[in-house]
């Protein structure tokens, strides 16, 4: 080879690590700047949450605490009855998420695995209602759940909860489910096993991403939500965990920073069962759009 061309080749080398560079570095930024973006909230929450109200109301929104106020946190665990709340949470997410499982479950197998004439209308059904607002179903399901007499029930909550979380459940396993070998159902039939046993028995057992997924997409959208639970529950003794920071509120007083540390406290649930398992809500998205 000519010292032409070798020192083309090293020009032409140079110049890709360069472009290599420069699109490395941009990379890099971008994803500073997200997670910054992303995660400063979440820190000034925190901080927040350790200051005196003479401190939040000063303005000063990025400088630290004088002192770290930890009574914050003992009057938000103490006064802001927060345990109460934080079961009555536990109670309506648990029960949410189980149905949804269930319920989407059984429509996205109907959906994938039989063969009808109507099941791609039925999933065209089921996208349609992700494009509901939840805000245009307060005034019918304020009349519904009284002439029911379920309001200011748990099941007033509930009920919505599994009607809203439904269709993305729904989607999430029916795309999974079409991934699915015939040959698998037709040896389960051939052995003698019924619908519902190739349900419970094959289906569900190897779809544990997105299973998962929707698991973890439930428990975050029902966490922290308001407006329903404001509308359809009254009564102290139902009321979840968003419901915590009018403890601190009064007719002439407000406690900002117990306020800050029960925010923290209901939303560190959400974090870290969002830390532990984010990489299975990734393939649980993925395995669920392979087809569809």
């Amino acid at each position: 080879m000519s010292q032409t061309a070798v020192a083309s080749a090293q020009q032409t080398t140079a110049a890709n690590r360069r472009r290599f560079s420069v699109s490395r570095i941009l990379i890099y930024a971008l994803l500073a700047i997200l997670f910054v973006t992303q995660l400063y909230p979440l820190l000034w929450l925190v901080i927040y949450s350790f200051k005196t109200n003479e401190e939040i109301l000063s303005g000063s929104f990025f400088s630290l605490p004088a002192s770290w106020q930890w009574v914050n946190y003992e009057n938000a665990l103490g006064g802001g009855s927060y345990w109460k709340y934080l079961g009555n949470s536990v109670i309506v997410t648990a029960v949410t998420i189980a149905a949804v499982i269930v319920l989407s479950g059984m429509v996205a197998f109907a959906i994938s695995r039989f063969r009808w004439k109507y099941g791609q209308y039925v999933l065209l059904l089921f996208l349609v209602g992700m494009m509901i607002p939840l805000q245009s179903t307060l005034l019918p399901l304020m009349l519904m759940f009284k002439h029911i007499d379920i309001l200011n029930t748990r099941w007033s909550i509930i009920l919505p909860y599994i009607a809203f979380q439904t269709p993305i459940s729904v989607f999430i396993l029916a795309g999974f489910f079409q991934t699915f070998p015939n040959e698998i159902e037709e040896s389960a039939i051939v052995d003698g096993a019924g619908v519902w046993r190739i349900f419970t028995r094959i289906i569900l057992p190897v779809s544990v991403p997105p299973v998962v997924t929707v698991c973890i997409l439930t428990f975050i959208n029902i966490w922290n939500e308001y407006v329903l639970a404001a509308t359809f529950i009254s009564s102290e003794r139902l009321k979840t965990l968003p419901f915590g920071v009018y403890s601190f509120v009064s007719q002439y007083s407000v406690n900002y920073g117990a306020i800050g540390a029960f925010l923290v406290l209901g939303a560190l649930p959400v974090v870290i069962v969002y830390f532990l398992l984010a990489e299975k809500i990734t393939k649980g998205m993925v395995a669920g759009a392979v087809k569809g």
